[in-house]
This record gives structure tokens, C-alpha cells and sequence, in this order.
């Protein structure tokens, strides 16, 4: 004479099993991917490899570690020059002038290696056409 088994959740509810709750009819929808024209997918295929390419090239690590050098610098800097201000005001300062001169360590980078590439064309143009 064995005892049917009920779960622990249905005796605290007084014995009672619980139900389960239906949807109504008509009211799911089914979701179907979007589709996309096979040029538009090739096209954002491409847009995303070359942003990959961009940011895996020499030059974007370069760029970088410049900006973080600046601005490590301009950190350094402020932190040791400044005086009387208050020390929330000394730090927002600090970062915001270390994000000026990130920017302006870019600037100039890529600027020298626009010089280079444009010295590059002009001296190739001239050995093509002697």
C-alpha cells in the first residue's frame, strides 16, 4: 500500500497541483529573421572586416599607446603642479586635461604619418616617371 508521491511545493499549497497557465489562442507570433539582400550583407561583411583590419593594424596600437603615454603624462603632471583646489575639482581637471593632450598626441602622430605617406607618393610619382 504505497502512498502516491507529491511534491513538497504542492503540500505547502495545501495539496493542491498546480496548473498551468495557456497562451491564447492567436496571440503568439512567430519570429522570422529579417531578411536581407545578399548585397547589403556583403556590404556590412566588408564594413566590419576592414573596421577589424583597422583596429588590428600597427598604426591604431601606435595611436594608442601614444594617447595613453600623453595622457599619463598630463596626469603625472597635474598631480605634482597643482595647489589650493579642492580635491574632486584637482582630479575632473587632471582628466580633462589629460584627454586634451591624448588628443593633441594623436593629432600630431597622424599628421607626421600623413607627412610620411604624402613624401611616399611624391618621391614614387617622380621614380615612375623618369
Amino acid at each position: 500500500m504505497a502512498r502516491t508521491a507529491t511534491s513538497k511545493s504542492s503540500r505547502a499549497r495545501g495539496g493542491k497541483t498546480a496548473t498551468k497557465t495557456r497562451a491564447k489562442p492567436g496571440t503568439a507570433v512567430a519570429r522570422r529573421p529579417a531578411s536581407k539582400s545578399s548585397s547589403s550583407e556583403g556590404m556590412a561583411d566588408g564594413v566590419g572586416d576592414a573596421f577589424i583590419k583597422l583596429l588590428q593594424s600597427p598604426l591604431a596600437a601606435e595611436l594608442v599607446a601614444v594617447a595613453a603615454t600623453a595622457a599619463l603624462a598630463a596626469l603625472a603632471e597635474h598631480g605634482f603642479s597643482s595647489g589650493g583646489s579642492s580635491r574632486g575639482r584637482r582630479a575632473g581637471k587632471a582628466v580633462k586635461e589629460a584627454g586634451k593632450a591624448a588628443a593633441a598626441a594623436v593629432g600630431r602622430r597622424l599628421g607626421t604619418e600623413l607627412e610620411e605617406i604624402r613624401k611616399a607618393a611624391t618621391a614614387s610619382k617622380g621614380g615612375a616617371t623618369k
